[in-house]
């Protein structure tokens, strides 16, 4: 019997997904356990499996195609099952994938809005369910070019991630509601599509008239020249010198180091797709194209700017770092924040990690014996392992501590739950796994939820004492230095000792200067007696 296969709800905040990658065809063979197709959600791309055994007998969600969770995604059965039933039966399922199929290009206009026939408004789509506005980061089509159902018309950027958008419907571009590099609301006029020729200026002025919406482009744009103009699908830079490519495609290339003006795009208008990166010989650029490479690079180098003169850069807040910027001034201006400073002696901690480094298999930093001692005096003192809320304060009873992790774009925070029941080097081994993946962009939202405690370590930077803003709804999180060799004083004698600097910030709602003050001599206790953590 055949199975309904739904978009799956990857996290609790899920509410929508989006295919990055199907790994299987209509007609393949499936079996429990095989992966079907990525899934990209507003936090992470996901790899999504199969628990049925059959054949993949039909699609419902195409690559790049964006859908509500429970919407059908794919349908497994028996090799020339009949499933017209399923796809034409009204059912559920069924209704809310068609739903999705229009969704994207409803127009929100007003009911006295008339919409030549054929014409179909495309709005900004809504990419994750924190998103409220999206910005243009290029477009792949132009005024008058013929689009295509499927055709990848735009790249837009949400708070998350720089996504591929693909047309629901096919016929002219006729006019573009947003330039590339801006921004605007969710729902907002993007594009609009119908016959050649057709005058859509009403359409624009209705739509604006509505009041409900904000239009970034000038309406002289619909009296743009509607010839279709041919692309090489050898050449994948535009004039201006812009590289089309995936942001996937991009991602790869940046981790391996490729220079994607040497790559040759395969896909539509020569776009540079992820197969033509993982396939590219750097030793198949001929010493001609070498030399002709070094040359463009030298000619493009900027000029000497002389002293004295004002040289600036303007660079596009991304949707990521603007999220970053709103929830940290939140988190500062909202909690009264205070901070506790305290330094530690680390020969016992030095020596301990050497002597367990010598074990067979075994692999532990000082970040892992930090994250150890926090989670340890966590148990003791929960007052720090709490939250604020209006009507109460919760203090949590279990150890979930986030660590800060640097990616490209910003910052995310992975959570090890239940650290306070993990050894050293299982939390080695689990902090190493998570941080790889979410510097990848492959880590689960599930896994960057829930934290109770954050600790933020820039001592791998040199970095010797510093500050953090709480990572809400945390009430503290421990900020980590740089283990310094410096002269100490001990048994009043002056020696050469290593200490490591830690400041903790608290919440004043819930956490008291003597509560905070007492944690930390806690974990000052088991980081100069890391024995102790073992017991």
């Amino acid at each position: 019997m055949a199975q309904i296969i739904t978009m799956p709800r990857l996290s609790d905040t899920m509410t929508e997904g989006v295919v990055a990658t199907w790994l299987k065809k209509v007609g393949d063979t499936i079996k429990s356990g095989d992966i079907l197709a990525e899934i990209e959600t507003d936090k992470a791309t996901m790899e999504f499996e199969s628990f049925y055994d059959g054949v993949l007998l039909h699609i419902g969600i195409q690559e790049g195609q964006s859908a509500p969770v429970d919407s059908l995604l794919a349908i497994i059965g028996q090799q020339g099952e009949d499933i017209s039933g399923l796809l034409t039966g009204g059912g559920t399922t069924l209704e809310t994938k068609q739903i999705v199929e229009t969704q994207p290009e409803q127009s929100t206009s007003s009911p006295s809005a008339e919409i030549p026939a054929g014409v179909k408004v495309v709005t900004m789509p809504r990419l994750s369910d924190t998103m409220t506005t999206g910005t243009v980061a290029t477009w792949l089509k132009k005024v008058g070019d013929a689009i295509k159902e499927g055709d990848i018309i735009a790249e837009i950027e949400t708070d998350k991630a720089t996504m591929e958008f693909e047309s629901f419907n096919a016929g002219t571009l006729l006019y573009i509601g947003v330039e590339e590099g801006g921004s605007a609301p969710v729902d907002s006029i993007l594009a609009i599509l119908g016959p050649e020729g057709t005058d859509v200026s009403g359409v624009v002025a209705n739509f604006k008239a509505d009041g409900s919406q904000k239009i970034t482009k000038a309406e002289s744009v619909v009296e743009a020249k509607t010839e279709s103009i041919a692309v090489s699908n050898s050449i994948s830079t535009s004039s201006s010198g812009r590289i089309f490519a995936s942001p996937l495609a991009k991602k790869i290339a940046q981790d391996k180091g490729i220079d994607l003006a040497q790559v040759k795009g395969t896909g539509e208008n020569g776009r540079i797709t992820k197969a033509d990166v993982e396939g590219f010989n750097p030793t198949s650029v001929s010493p001609a194209q070498a030399i002709a490479d070094a040359t463009s690079s030298v000619a493009s180098v900027k000029p000497f700017v002389p002293a004295g003169e004002v040289y600036q850069e303007e660079i596009k807040n991304s949707q990521m770092r603007k999220t970053i910027a709103r929830r940290l001034s939140e988190s500062k201006f909202t909690a009264p924040h205070y901070y506790l400073t305290i330094e530690l002696d680390m020969d016992n901690a030095i020596a301990s990690r050497n002597m367990i480094n010598g074990l067979p298999d075994t692999k532990v930093s000082f970040n892992d014996m930090v994250i150890k001692a926090s989670a340890m005096a966590l148990k003791k003192h929960p007052q720090v392992n709490s939250q604020w809320r209006e009507d109460a304060m919760v203090i949590n009873h279990h150890v979930n501590i986030g660590v800060a992790v640097a990616v490209e774009d910003g910052l995310v925070v992975p959570v090890l739950k239940f650290a306070d029941q993990m050894s050293l080097s299982q939390i080695g081994i689990s902090v190493k796994d998570m941080a790889g993946r979410a510097k990848n962009k492959k880590i689960q939202p599930a896994e960057m939820e829930g934290s109770t405690f954050t600790i933020s370590n820039l001592g791998m930077f040199g970095i010797q004492s510093f500050t953090s803003i709480i990572n809400q709804p945390n009430s503290a999180i421990l900020s980590v230095g740089a283990i310094v060799e410096k002269p100490v004083v001990k048994s009043g004698q002056i020696v050469v000792g290593n200490t490591m600097t830690v400041t903790l910030a608290c919440d004043h709602r819930t956490v008291d200067g003597a509560t905070g003050a007492q944690f930390l001599q806690t974990f000052k206790a088991f980081m100069e007696n890391p024995v102790t953590m073992l017991a």
